[in-house]
């Protein structure tokens, strides 16, 4: 896999890697340090991603991912929405997520491409 390639699949990936498992993302981001891919590491990152389809995220690992994807608008959002995010966060859920789709929105509604083009935000119900 090519360079490029390799890092747009990350993008997409990274932080639905993170609401997973953050000892995975952390593994997988150390791989990919100094620019360096190779087939080998491909085969691995596949194996990564492949494992963790089945794996639950828990209140911490959507917390973080979370509190990332939030600093995409914590400088642009109005104050209702600012109070909404504290709101939801507060009473964070992963079996009645409320947050993922109120981040989904302003993602939208904001306009922002890396988070439009990422796999956390795609696969979110609405």
């Amino acid at each position: 896999m090519k360079n490029d390639n390799w890092q747009n699949e990350w993008a997409y990936n990274k932080y639905w890697v993170m609401s997973k498992s953050q000892r995975m993302y952390d593994k997988i981001r150390l791989m990919s340090k100094n620019n360096e891919w190779s087939e080998e590491k491909n085969q691995e990152f596949q194996n990564d991603i492949q494992s963790l389809e089945k794996v639950k995220p828990t209140k911490e690992t959507l917390t973080n991912v979370y509190q990332h994807i939030w600093g995409y608008f914590k400088k642009i959002c109005t104050d209702s929405e600012r109070k909404e995010y504290l709101r939801l966060v507060e009473c964070l859920e992963p079996a009645n997520d409320k947050l993922g789709p109120f981040l989904k929105n302003m993602t939208y509604k904001y306009q922002i491409k890396y988070l439009m083009d990422s796999r956390i935000i795609k696969e979110m119900r609405k």
